[in-house]
């Protein structure tokens, strides 16, 4: 007969339990930054995505309606009431960006937060979304966005008046932007710490740039959580990303529209 103790299973030992737990947990933290590295990665080809899509509908407006948006129509301070519409340039390629649905519901001939247009100005367009973003809470009941237009620079001078091209109440034909659509930045990230001016709707969705990419400040800036730097969208429909790195005097030139300036190289933007 065959006794009960050579029939018995060997178990793990402590030793090889903790050898075990000890691979497991090296192989863990092998393997995560890579994970975490591959997520990143993806979520930025869908920011960058976003943005060019942007891009088009910029250009669907401009062959459409012959100018790019105005940046912001009617500006209205925060806090502020009164019958200044307020729109914003994202509003107004809506058509271009497959939402004709949803820029048929809005009033174009009432503010942006008038009651009239609460519906539509509630809904989220995925487009306007990064996916890296740490957004808080939506503000109010307003659709968010992380991309605002460029009224120009304030690292060489004072930004009066404006110098990029989507700005308060004028919109740009091509041939008025003498620094070329592919030497001018448009659209830039706005999506690193709080925005309360990112709703879509808003006319206040745009900002100057006065520091360098991702640099700390409470204002609106080019700012991101993509690894070292900051997504940005051209005239010309090219999305590059901005490093924290660059030359804030080719960042400024960057950000005009007819400053006369050189970007100095090929790769000084990439």
């Amino acid at each position: 007969m065959v006794t009960w103790s050579r029939c018995r299973r060997r178990g793990l030992t402590l030793i090889e339990l903790l050898v075990v737990v000890a691979v497991i947990a090296a192989l863990i933290a092998f393997l995560l930054p890579a994970a975490q590295g591959a997520r990143e990665a993806a979520r930025r080809t869908a920011c960058l995505n976003n943005l060019r899509n942007v891009g088009c509908g910029l250009h669907g407006h401009l062959l459409g309606r012959r100018r790019f948006p105005i940046g912001c129509l009617e500006w209205r301070a925060p806090g502020r009431t009164g019958s200044a519409r307020c729109l914003a340039w994202s509003a107004a390629i809506l058509p271009w960006i497959e939402e004709q649905l949803l820029y048929d519901q809005i009033d174009f001939q009432k503010p942006f937060d008038d009651p009239a247009n609460a519906e539509a100005a509630s809904a989220s367009i995925p487009l306007y979304l990064c996916p890296s973003a740490d957004r808080e809470p939506r503000s109010g009941a307003m659709g968010h966005t992380d991309y605002g237009g460029l009224t120009g620079e304030r690292i060489t001078s004072p930004n009066n008046p404006e110098k990029g091209v989507l700005i308060h109440d004028r919109g740009f034909a091509e041939r008025e932007i003498p620094d070329g659509l592919s030497k001018t930045v448009f659209v830039g990230e706005c999506s690193r710490g709080v925005w309360p001016d990112g709703q879509w709707i808003s006319g206040r969705n745009l900002f100057d740039q006065a520091y360098a990419v991702n640099w700390p400040t409470w204002e609106d800036e080019l700012r991101s959580h993509h690894p070292g730097g900051a997504l940005a969208l051209f005239g010309d429909g090219a999305v590059r990303l901005l490093p924290e790195t660059l030359d804030v005097r080719i960042l400024a030139a960057a950000c005009t529209r007819a400053g006369g300036e050189s970007l100095s190289s090929a790769g000084a933007v990439p």
